[in-house]
């Protein structure tokens, strides 16, 4: 069965209000498929009724800590030592969110315990089989 990793994170979503808005998101991480992460945001932001996924590589969002990253829909820049900036590009617009970098590593911690960086391409139930029959000889 799927490894999965959550964890909730306080963000600010940065807009040219001269307030910026706090908004809680969470972090998933999902063994099935190693190579993503996902922001997931909440209902009250979407323009639909349900919460707004957005899918990216985990080794965009580990070299975003520390250089600016990205190309696509997806950007990612350390904005001083504790906060990190991510840029979500779509047809309806730009969503700039501030996070601290210091939740985004203890994230990223939690999904090289569940695939270390480099296991990715191989699945988890083939290395666990391989492990079982290498420690059985």
């Amino acid at each position: 069965m799927p490894a999965v990793v959550e964890q909730p994170a306080k963000v600010r979503l940065i807009t040219d209000a001269p307030h910026h808005r706090c908004l809680s998101v969470t972090l998933r991480y999902d063994s099935a498929d190693p190579l993503a992460v996902r922001v997931a945001f909440p209902a009250e932001v979407s323009r639909d009724d349900g919460e707004v996924v957005w899918a990216f590589a985990r080794e965009l969002l580990e070299a975003g800590l520390r250089t600016p990253s990205g190309e696509g829909d997806v950007r990612v820049w350390p904005c001083g030592r504790a906060q990190t900036m991510l840029e979500f590009h779509s047809p309806d617009g730009v969503a700039l969110i501030q996070f601290d970098t210091a939740a985004l590593r203890r994230f990223l911690r939690l999904t090289h315990q569940t695939v270390p960086a480099g296991e990715e391409r191989y699945p988890l139930r083939a290395k666990r089989g391989l492990d079982r029959l290498l420690h059985n000889s």
